[in-house]
């Protein structure tokens, strides 16, 4: 009987949470029919079936999150009897010591079915996110990859292979960096607990078994309280014992408090009249992918207005042919898209990454487009090889993207390997956006509302009047680590004079 596995569905994904089965057990399955969906930090997206037959069992549910590669389900040639029907369930894989709790602290449900989709950014993003949105328009995030996980340190490692945690399962990786202890911390808790150096023993595990979740590292960090630790033994002189985190070694009654990295927020807890709406997978993914990008990144802004009469003027003469031959409208962003593919030419730096103390510039541009999913997210999928298109593939590929992740058709390929992110909240008339960098790039773009405005304009006999043009801001987040403003704005002020004074109708 096959086995269905988690995907992977990135290079750098390493787990994904189970958002929803459309099959339950005893249903028939057909080959490449969407078997579930399944939310990771880069994408959301339906999984096939690899092939037919009887959904004998499901070992992961909803809401649960599982290692790539970890046994979800088992697909059967004939419908289970009774008693399930298919081979019995493998213990440590039904309930995977690591994977991460992905149910809000509050709630011991799984996360609803209606799980929302994603969009390009933020994110991203997105991811951010994706990260790095996340990531994005700010984000995870088409947002860079997950940083590798932290080796666990030597004092804390488990004494051997054999080793089992608390609960008796066995382990087969060593604890989190950062004070594991022996823990069985999955992927993204790892990395939380290194990057913040907490202890993973002060900190109280809501999940399944105690397991530490995402949400309960996020509310440490954001300056929750982490679990007490025994008394400390009274000193010499009789002085009272004091209760401490387990991190802080007992001190002499003089001693100052080891101050917190974040200032604690104060608790809020909601009213009468008060709504509850849980974040879901995707704004937690984001959420961290946004915060890390501005841990970061130096974020700097500049920002210049752009004329579009040019581009209006060819835009307004084919629009409606250009809707009959393709099927969609043709906005300003294509124009923008092609413009931003040439000036990267001339200033390559802007199409980068930073390393280790290195900048690595890309000789190629994909190109990430910020995509708005319904309000519940954002993701950035991309345009591969971009600078190798012209303004009507540009627009296709665009159009075509953002299709495919409103409706959760994305794979992992359309969502990795960006190298510039453009986010677009211009539709809704917006006078100037501070982006988020979708890491690991060095800048994002943001493309503003365009508005008819009086501009003075030279007249045929040198003198001045004014006239009422298509107006909007195109604002520039980079990474001031990378590249210092005059070489940001001078990359701005090139593609404000590409969009002002290509001849578009020859690109049409």
């Amino acid at each position: 009987m096959p086995d269905i596995t988690m995907p992977q569905l990135g290079e750098t994904v390493t787990e994904g949470t189970i958002t929803k089965w459309m099959k339950q057990v005893g249903d028939k399955v057909d080959e490449d029919e969407v078997l579930f969906e399944v939310s990771t930090d880069k994408v959301d997206s339906e999984v096939p079936s690899p092939s037919a037959g009887y959904l004998s069992e499901i070992l992961v549910q909803e809401g649960e999150t599982a290692d790539v590669g970890a046994k979800l389900a088992v697909i059967s040639d004939a419908p289970p009897d009774g008693g399930g029907g298919g081979e019995a369930a493998e213990p440590e894989t039904k309930a995977e010591p690591d994977a991460e709790d992905a149910e809000p602290d509050a709630q011991p449900e799984p996360e609803p079915d209606d799980e929302p989709e994603e969009v390009a950014t933020k994110a991203q993003a997105s991811g951010e996110t994706e990260e790095d949105a996340s990531e994005a328009a700010g984000g995870d995030d088409a947002e860079g990859g997950r940083e590798p996980e932290p080796e666990a340190e030597p004092e804390r490692a488990p004494s051997g292979a054999g080793t089992r945690p608390a609960d008796g399962r066995p382990s087969g990786r060593p604890s989190g960096g950062g004070g594991g202890g022996g823990k069985v911390l999955s992927p993204v808790v790892r990395r939380l607990i290194a990057e913040h150096d907490l202890d993973a023993e002060s900190i109280e595990g809501t999940g399944a078994g105690g397991r530490i979740t995402r949400d309960d590292v996020l509310k440490v960090i954001d300056g929750g309280v982490t679990k007490p630790a025994a008394k400390a033994a009274p000193s010499g002189d009789g002085a009272a014992k004091v209760d401490a985190p387990v991190e802080m070694k007992a001190e002499p009654e003089a001693a100052a408090p080891e101050r917190s990295s974040a200032a604690p927020r104060p608790a809020v807890r909601p009213g009468e009249r008060d709504e509850t709406v849980p974040f879901s997978n995707i704004r937690k993914r984001t959420a961290e992918h946004m915060v890390r990008s501005q841990d970061t990144s130096a974020h700097t802004l500049v920002v210049v207005e752009v004329d579009y009469s040019g581009v209006e003027k060819v835009r307004t003469a084919v629009k409606d042919r250009f809707r009959n031959d393709e099927g969609f409208g043709l906005s300003y962003l294509p124009f923008i898209a092609r413009a931003v593919v040439d000036a990267i030419e001339e200033f390559p730096r802007i199409n980068a990454s930073v390393g280790n103390d290195e900048l690595i510039v890309h000789r190629y541009v994909n190109l990430g487009i910020a995509v708005d999913l319904n309000f519940e997210g954002l993701i950035v999928p991309v345009v591969h090889d971009a600078d190798t298109k012209r303004l009507r593939a540009l627009a296709r590929e665009i159009s075509d993207l953002a299709g495919r992740a409103r409706g959760k058709k994305l794979g992992a390929d359309d969502i990795s390997g960006g190298t510039f992110t453009i986010t677009n909240p211009g539709g809704y008339g917006t006078l100037l956006t501070f982006p988020i960098i979708n890491q690991p790039q060095v800048a994002i773009l943001s493309t503003d509302g365009v508005k008819m405005k009086p501009v003075a304009v030279e007249l045929p006999d040198g003198t001045w009047g004014v006239a009422v043009h298509p107006v909007g801001v195109l604002a520039l987040a980079f990474d001031h680590r990378a590249n210092d403003g005059a070489y940001a704005s001078a990359f701005l002020a090139k593609l404000k004079e590409i969009v002002e004074t290509r001849d578009w109708a020859q690109e049409l």
